[in-house]
């Protein structure tokens, strides 16, 4: 029993998702700081256990005499240094023991203090005191730090043998110290270096290769694993998450690019179909099954590591824009790039494949901004995600959220941002919502009867049959219509309210912009939408803008496609009259561009659509016959592609002209 108490248990998995990053960094940094402290001890005790054995047997005085009555000055240093040498012999090493009795039975010059230059058979020519010499001698400090002296052959002369020494040079810093004193082996006094082998370039690059083919099968393992049952094995994304921080420089920016896609693969397809909200305190509170506890566990753990990757995207795109080097250096600068740019690829198609998943609004946030990178490649890989977001949203929840962002992002810039930004609303898909509400208005829900028109008009048996058959209208009712018509309706109201007030704004305030000319077309696209109150203000601001002179020429046509476009929808109940525009393309079909670009001809039929085939009631056949003729003479200055199209309008207008010459 009391060793099952001294185990420790090993934390569950959902404590360790509610543990903090900073809480096991500081654990694991506590961790290595116990070790290291107790290595320090370890290697202090060694170095102490050495320098008491060099103190013993290299530094001890050979004495002339023995004074013991007569020095007691000598007597008491005597009696510490006996202190210092009673070590426990059982704390030494056998061979450091060994030496130490090796060299004290040698009996040379080397053994004694050399710490003056006294010669040794001083005593046998000069009859001096002992004790006088060794007054003469230099006292020194214990504290101060010993130098280490090299012994080299004797010089004799008149006076004497003279030992002569030099000075060890001293290493720098403790630590070189303690690691040489731990690279020395103990057994014996030789040191054996292993030389490192410097690979040629080629052996290099079969090295780089092998590495990256084993870390390309780990992560294939971990996300098979993964796949084929994501609620057992979900603790392997930790494990596939961590494989971001790979540390070798050789296949560092690769390994972590391939980790990137993978996981964006894996949350793709492992993430459900709804979004998982957090629990609430009765519901932690509640005692369940085992198999929905399994299913909490997963949905927990699979949101916790989707938000972490997310961080991790978002610390890459970071690093790209600062360009602040990692303490590490594991990456260079210029691979910063390529990792910024699968960063970005990755929310792209998260932000299209998971519209309806947590941290949707986060991603938004993330990629808006990036639709006006200066790097070309990236603003158009956002700008692709959010035109296919649009496309493909059909409740527009997703549409709105990116809608909002990027509305406050251009107001944010001073509408000082790309044009391909506003290009983007014009693959919203309001239209045809308006176009199937139109429907669902005229094909009106059927209506059940209530129980007492039944009784009065069914028999018994009828009442049962159409009781059960209302049932099944009612449940195939709720398979086919996910989300009710009204929230449709409601959304996309307000959608195209921010639409319409980020042109407006742009209209008033930045005229001179160059996103005027995609302003004016997402009017021409959305003009049938507008509320009839702006009708009369917006064909004002845009005769203006006409008859400024500072619009180019497919600018202007874009003004005149889009005030037909209001005139022929709802302001086809207005008393206006757009004479001024009828004049304007008339004096200006000339300015078309005929060359190979073909620029502005596109627009030019479909002005001529609206103008003169939609309102041919409005028009005259003296303006029909007018423009027949301009157009004519048009179609011999441009290319054939041009001209054709030119021609095939003239053949439209004159069937008209001749249809209305018969009516008449």
């Amino acid at each position: 029993m009391k060793a099952r108490r001294n185990k420790k248990q090993v934390p569950s998995f959902r404590k360790l998702l509610k543990t903090s990053k900073v809480k096991l960094e500081n654990k694991l940094k506590n961790k290595q700081f116990k070790q290291q402290s107790t290595l320090k001890k370890y290697r202090k005790e060694q170095r102490k256990l050495r320098q008491a054995v060099k103190d013993a047997v290299s530094k001890k005085p050979v004495p002339l005499e023995d004074p013991k009555e007569k020095q007691p000055g000598k007597r008491i240093e005597r009696e510490e240094e006996e202190e210092e040498e009673a070590l426990p012999l059982d704390m030494m090493d056998e061979d450091d023991l060994q030496l130490m009795k090796d060299l004290g039975q040698r009996a040379s010059f080397l053994t004694r203090d050399i710490s003056s230059s006294e010669p040794v058979h001083v005593k046998k020519r000069k009859h001096e005191s002992v004790i006088d010499k060794y007054e003469k001698i230099p006292r020194t400090l214990q504290t101060a730090p010993e130098k280490e002296l090299i012994h080299l052959l004797p010089i004799k002369d008149k006076s004497g043998i003279i030992p002569q020494t030099r000075e060890k040079p001293v290493i720098d810093s403790n630590q070189d110290e303690e690691d040489q004193e731990e690279m020395e082996p103990e057994e014996g006094n030789e040191i054996i270096e292993k030389p490192i082998k410097e690979l040629t370039l080629e052996e290099h690059l079969i090295e780089r290769k092998k590495k990256l083919q084993e870390r390309k099968m780990h992560i294939a393992a971990l996300a098979s694993a993964i796949l084929s049952d994501p609620e057992s094995n979900i603790k392997k994304l930790k494990e596939l998450r961590s494989m971001l921080m790979e540390q070798d420089p050789d296949v560092a920016v690769t390994v972590r690019k391939l980790v990137i896609v993978s996981l964006m693969e894996l949350f793709k397809d492992i993430t459900p179909s709804y979004k998982i909200r957090p629990l609430t305190e009765a519901e932690k509170s509640t005692k369940i099954r085992k198999e929905t506890q399994k299913l909490r566990e997963f949905e927990e753990g699979l949101v916790s590591q989707y938000k972490f990757y997310l961080e991790n995207l978002e610390q890459m795109i970071k690093d790209w824009k600062q360009r602040k080097l990692k303490k590490s250096n594991v990456v260079s600068l210029k691979a910063y790039k390529g990792l910024a740019e699968v960063a970005v690829k990755s929310l792209c198609e998260l932000l299209v494949a998971l519209p309806h998943f947590n941290f949707h609004n986060n991603i938004i946030v993330l990629i808006v901004p990036l639709m006006n990178d200066m790097s070309k490649l990236v603003s158009e890989m956002c700008c692709e995600a959010v035109k296919k977001l649009f496309k493909q949203d059909k409740l527009g929840q997703a549409s709105l959220g990116v809608i909002k962002v990027i509305s406050g992002y251009v107001k944010g810039r001073n509408y000082e941002v790309r044009p391909e930004m506003l290009k983007t609303f014009l693959c919203l898909r309001i239209k045809e919502i308006e176009v199937k509400k139109d429907t669902e208005d005229i094909n009106k829900p059927k209506k059940f009867m209530t129980f007492k028109e039944k009784r009065k008009t069914l028999s018994r048996m009828q009442r049962k049959w159409k009781k059960a058959e209302e049932k099944l209208e009612r449940e195939l009712r709720e398979a086919e219509a996910s989300e009710s018509t009204e929230k449709k309706l409601k959304l996309h109201t307000e959608t195209l309210n921010i639409v319409f007030v980020t042109y407006f704004r742009i209209l008033k305030k930045a005229q001179r912009s160059p996103l005027l000319p995609t302003v004016l077309e997402g009017l021409a696209k959305f003009a049938h939408l507008i509320n009839v109150e702006f009708f009369d203000d917006l064909l004002v601001v845009l005769h203006s803008l006409i008859e400024s002179g500072d619009l180019s020429y497919q600018e202007s046509l874009h003004c005149v496609q889009t005030a037909f476009h209001i005139l022929s929808g709802q302001g086809d109940v207005l008393n206006i009259d757009p004479m001024k525009f009828y004049t304007h393309l008339y004096k200006t079909l000339f300015k078309l561009h005929a060359g190979a670009t073909n620029e502005g001809v596109e627009t030019v039929l479909q002005c001529l659509d609206v103008m003169l085939t939609k309102r041919r009631k409005q028009v005259s056949q003296q303006r029909a016959l007018a423009f027949i003729k301009r157009l004519c003479t048009l179609a011999l200055h441009v290319l054939p592609n041009s001209s054709i199209g030119i021609l095939a309008t003239n053949r439209i207008l004159m069937h008209i002209g001749k249809t209305e010459v018969q009516r008449n």
